[in-house]
């Protein structure tokens, strides 16, 4: 295809494009540049107004902030960028994150005569389905893996580069540091979370970092008294929106896509820490090691009495293919075997997946392992359940967060369990890396 002028031949890739057929367009597809996506996760935002009841909500927004921000719309920024032949692709935009989607279709349904667009997110089975008329795309998202009905409304406008708001309202705060942070779900439980942000004028970015992982690159704005903060990776779609009190202490609301919602307060200290993530899982009483048999693709059994292992530093990884901070570990693992090439340290995936059956749950690893370029194998362990998949792994305490890594000796004898993952966007990273440098370079010379 060419970039401008061109034939478009497209074919049928959903169920309502079911003709081949011929369409002039200006582009090959979307013009190329800067869009304002948003899903619309819940029709209007809910605040707490008390700590101790959380089912105490206001009704609305008030009419200040409501007019500038739209209520429950988780919104994001991507890009369209064409290559040289012709051809496109995206990147989602979170922060400093740029995310490459190159699985993108694009034609004229007969049935509507209106150019629609499918971008797929092939390692998280999600896609997003819309019609593009005007500059513009409307449509839904879509996440099988969470419910065979799931979908979220979509749209995206072209040569829109804000994210919530085109406003600059005085922020009443500086949010920059560390926040001490509890999550309260709605059965009353709750956890505990590390806030670190950066902050500049209205403009605010970073993440939450909690005993089982973080959510990742967030972005958002400050006005006045009020906070919200985003991220999309193709799957995972996290929205924050919060009240700054008098006291410069946050209470707010934050929503993953359209089916779950918690209540989250926080206040500044530069001294909030979490547990270790070195002590949270252990082996029980009596065991020293891990013991497995479970498949891979090709229907070889993956055991740490596999002749390839015998004799080497292993790290077992516990991840799923649908879980955005195992996509973190996972590249930090690959990058780091491709740097440190020694032939006496081994990693073996165990994955747990929303699959049942193995041959979808296959068909997922395998997409996942050509998506990274893998170059440990990975075993399929079980449904992700968590408390199904400790009882694959019953020398276990329990399993309490995907990813957790497992690190044995030579003799197979665990020397380390870390569960959950900082990744890149967190400020514990970089000590992650140095951390495990050190312990497996240990391991390596005794």
């Amino acid at each position: 295809m060419t970039k401008f002028g061109s034939i478009v031949l497209f074919c049928s890739f959903i169920v309502f494009l079911t003709d081949c057929v011929v369409v002039d367009n200006e582009y090959t597809a979307l013009p190329p540049g800067i869009w304002r996506a948003a899903l619309k996760v819940e029709k209007e935002l809910v605040i707490p107004t008390a700590t101790s009841n959380k089912k105490k909500y206001l009704p609305e927004i008030p009419k200040r902030v409501s007019e500038d921000v739209v209520s429950g719309e988780l919104p994001f920024n991507f890009e369209v960028i064409y290559n040289e032949d012709g051809t496109f692709y995206i990147e989602i935009i979170n922060g400093e994150e740029r995310i490459p989607v190159k699985d993108v279709s694009f034609g004229r349904t007969k049935a509507r005569a209106k150019d629609s667009i499918r971008i797929d997110f092939p390692i998280y089975e999600s896609y997003i389905i819309a019609f593009y008329e005007d500059n513009a795309l409307e449509g839904d998202f879509y996440a099988p893996n969470r419910g065979r009905n799931y979908s979220i409304p979509f749209a995206a406008k072209f040569g829109k580069d804000y994210r919530f708001a085109t406003v600059k309202k005085e922020p009443v705060a500086d949010l920059s540091g560390r926040w001490e942070v509890k999550f309260t779900e709605d059965d009353g439980s709750s956890y505990p979370a590390i806030g670190d942000f950066k902050q500049n004028g209205n403009h605010i970015t970073g993440t939450f970092l909690t005993e089982t992982g973080d959510y990742r690159f967030l972005e958002g704005t400050v006005q006045n008294d009020r906070l919200y903060m985003s991220c999309f990776d193709g799957a995972h779609a996290f929205l924050f929106e919060a009240e700054i009190k008098e006291d410069e202490s946050i209470i707010g609301i934050f929503r993953s896509g359209s089916h779950y919602k918690s209540v989250w307060e926080a206040k500044k200290n530069a001294d909030a820490t979490l547990s270790d993530p070195n002590t949270l899982t252990y082996l029980v009483d009596g065991a020293e090691t891990i013991s497995f048999e479970f498949p891979n693709s090709d229907g070889k059994m993956i055991s740490l009495h596999n002749s390839e292992y015998q004799n080497k530093i292993k790290i077992v990884q516990i991840f799923g293919t649908w879980c955005p901070n195992c996509k973190d570990e996972t590249r930090f693992l690959v990058n780091y075997l491709k740097e440190n090439d020694n032939s006496d340290l081994a990693v073996i995936g165990l994955a747990f997946e929303k699959h049942r059956d193995q041959e979808n749950a296959f068909k997922a690893i395998d997409n996942y392992k050509d998506f990274f370029k893998m170059n440990y194998e990975i075993a399929y362990a079980g449904y992700y359940n968590k408390k199904e998949a400790a009882k694959s792994l019953p020398m276990l305490n329990h399993i309490l967060s995907y990813p957790t890594m497992i690190f044995l000796d030579r003799e197979n004898k665990v020397r380390k369990i870390h569960t959950g993952f900082a990744g890149p966007a967190t400020s514990e990273f970089e000590p992650f890396e140095k951390e495990f440098d050190t312990f497996v370079k240990q391991l390596l010379s005794e």
